[in-house]
């Protein structure tokens, strides 16, 4: 992180220096992959000015605070910044959260390290005999995405299913 401070009309004490590297220090955990950021400390007549602007990749912020003396500006510019860049953080937190959500409908297998992928088994079934309406009944119950069951009167497999579209179906080979 390349930091730049400068002085307009206001002479970068090493006090106002140490100050600004501990606190920019304090808020690296927050500042994450950040490229630069730019101390301008100013006075104009009885203000003092200080602007601080953090450049990271793809996006930027920028706070400017105002007061009477110089080391109260800092320490209200500092924490607006902190306050800016954890909204920041969350909002970009609460985006990951969103999109991870959105794909959820279809995730490839992973793949093993050799290539190959996994066979993960399931306990989705029933042995026991019964009709598609008990197989429903208990589908609902257990609240399953694909549950198989013999029918009833025969020695063949059936599979009912959640769909997408929220309804269930019924898969019955012959």
């Amino acid at each position: 992180m390349n930091i730049h401070m400068t002085g307009r009309q206001v002479e970068l004490t090493p006090d106002i220096r140490d100050f600004c590297e501990r606190r920019l220090k304090a808020l690296e955990r927050l500042l994450g992959s950040v490229l630069e950021v730019d101390l301008i400390l100013g006075v104009e007549k009885y203000r003092n000015k200080v602007e601080i602007n953090v450049k990271g990749k793809g996006a930027g912020l920028v706070v400017v605070e105002e007061e009477s003396e110089m080391m109260s500006a800092l320490k209200l510019a500092f924490e607006s910044l902190a306050k800016k860049l954890k909204k920041e953080k969350e909002k970009y937190r609460e985006k990951k959260r969103r999109k991870g959500r959105e794909q959820k409908a279809f995730v490839p297998p992973p793949e093993a390290a050799d290539g190959r992928r996994r066979i993960i088994r399931s306990r989705d079934y029933s042995l026991k005999p019964m009709s598609l309406d008990e197989a429903l009944i208990r589908f609902d119950l257990e609240k399953r995405d694909i549950f198989v069951f013999r029918k009833l009167g025969s020695e063949k497999f059936a599979v009912v299913y959640r769909r997408k579209d929220g309804n269930v179906g019924v898969i019955e080979p012959e």
